[in-house]
């Protein structure tokens, strides 16, 4: 586990309000949870009015389902943001049915509702903390943190960087640019402790802060979108908008991609009690499922894709330092008013993608660097370099598959192919239950 003196501010530790405000925020400019439904908008064919809806609903639900999560179900620094997982499924539901303008928004929320309500009444009985303590013990856990931060890596070079819009050369420098400026800051930290809690807990924002400055004088930063955005707007593209409707092989589909999310939830809880230094309990495994069940539920009926636990905040805790249970609640009413306020989520939307990826790299080393550190504080044994080993093999192997061989496979084959963390964890835990235990022999010498 992370030496708990790594942390300059604790979970339950008092943050000013100001200060929580501006640290909230700096979750909040981390995490580019506009991007799934960007990406979900243009799949769907969506119109304009449709994708503002979808994004204001995003924001509010990850907004409402943060603040369920760290105040009242989990109680721990969680922010909720929309996974990647469901987009394809999503669009598949929704074109399948006659799009955005017919049944198709309505049966996606009917299954996503059927969905949430599984998860809820796994954690109200109590089944998903004995499958957890049962299937994951540090070993395991220690592996899907790894492979959590180690998937991520190539998303935030290639997505963000070298496959993102614009000159090659232009996002190289704006991203290194970014990543140096928090490298500065965190040094700044390290060498001055009169200053080092302002530059180790604004670092991000300060980062971002440059990169936006930088990507502005060359001309990249959109401001025309900004300054074209309404000011206020309610949402409008809501359950009250679409309607809700049943069709037996959405609900299967989803049931199917809520599994998967669980895992990757699961992976995610684990790198933020690591960087934490807490140990989950059993009422928090179960409180925690029934808090993702309702972050999800809420989305739903928001008109848009569930809300989960999202990793990179561990990242940012561990650069930062900042665990604050205060911050993670500020980060949830920045969310729930970027649901209202346009102008402020066109913004966030302008910001290059290289600024976000110079950042993103280094979050996302230091969440495989957290997996690393349980796994090298338990004293492992030749089986355990397989059950550590394979999944981080295969994980790179998902993350390289080219998409071609991807659109072959099978729609349920599909799903899990996306979804690197839930193939290592289910590997992982598979390794852990197969793989013999043999007990290590003990030398007359140790005996005498």
């Amino acid at each position: 586990m992370e030496n708990k003196s790594s942390l300059l501010v604790g979970p339950d530790d008092k943050v000013g309000l100001v200060e929580s405000g501006f640290l909230g925020l700096q979750h909040v400019l981390a995490m580019d949870i506009y991007v799934p439904p960007i990406i979900l908008a243009g799949m769907m064919a969506m119109s304009l009015p449709d994708q503002m809806g979808l994004l204001q609903s995003t924001f509010l639900a990850a907004g409402i389902g943060t603040i369920l999560q760290t105040y009242f179900f989990m109680k721990m620094p969680v922010s909720q943001g929309p996974s990647f997982v469901p987009l394809g499924a999503a669009a598949g539901v929704v074109l399948a049915s006659g799009g955005v303008k017919g049944n198709g928004m309505g049966n996606l929320i009917g299954a996503l509702l059927i969905g949430s309500i599984i998860l809820i009444i796994m954690g109200a009985t109590g089944v998903f903390q004995k499958i957890i303590s049962k299937l994951v013990p540090a070993l395991v856990g220690g592996t899907i943190i790894t492979c959590v931060g180690l998937s991520l890596i190539p998303s935030a070079l290639n997505d963000n960087i070298f496959k993102a819009s614009g000159n090659i050369n232009n996002n190289i420098i704006l991203a290194s640019i970014t990543a140096l400026t928090l490298l500065i800051a965190v040094g700044i930290s390290m060498h001055f402790p009169g200053v080092r809690r302002f530059f180790r807990t604004g670092s991000i924002i300060l980062a971002l802060a440059v990169g936006t400055i930088v990507s502005t004088m060359m001309g990249i930063f959109d401001w025309k979108t900004v300054s074209n955005a309404a000011w206020f707007s309610l949402p409008q593209r809501t359950v009250f908008h679409y309607g809700i409707h049943f069709s037996a092989s959405a609900i299967i589909t989803f049931i199917i991609i809520y599994a998967v999310i669980t895992t990757e939830t699961t992976g995610t809880w684990f790198a933020m009690g690591a960087v934490t230094n807490h140990e989950i309990s059993k009422k928090q495994w179960n409180m925690g499922i029934i808090g993702e069940g309702f972050s999800c539920l809420i989305a739903s009926l928001l008109g848009t894709t569930p809300v989960t636990g999202y990793s990179t905040n561990a990242g940012i805790i561990s650069i930062t330092g900042v665990a604050s249970k205060r911050v993670f609640l500020f980060a949830g009413i920045w969310f729930a008013v970027l649901g209202f306020f346009s102008k402020l989520s066109a913004f966030l939307a302008a910001i290059p993608a290289p600024v976000i990826g110079g950042v993103f790299a280094i979050i996302c080393v230091t969440i495989m660097l957290n997996g690393l550190n349980v796994i090298r504080n338990l004293h492992t044994t030749d089986r355990d370099l397989y059950i550590i080993g394979l999944p981080i093999i295969l994980t790179l192997a998902l993350v390289l598959l080219p998409a071609s061989v991807t659109k072959q496979a099978p729609q349920l084959l599909q799903y899990l192919l996306g979804s690197p963390i839930a193939i290592a964890a289910v590997s992982a835990i598979l390794l852990n239950l197969l793989m013999p235990k043999v007990k290590e022999a003990v030398s007359k010498t140790e005996i005498a």
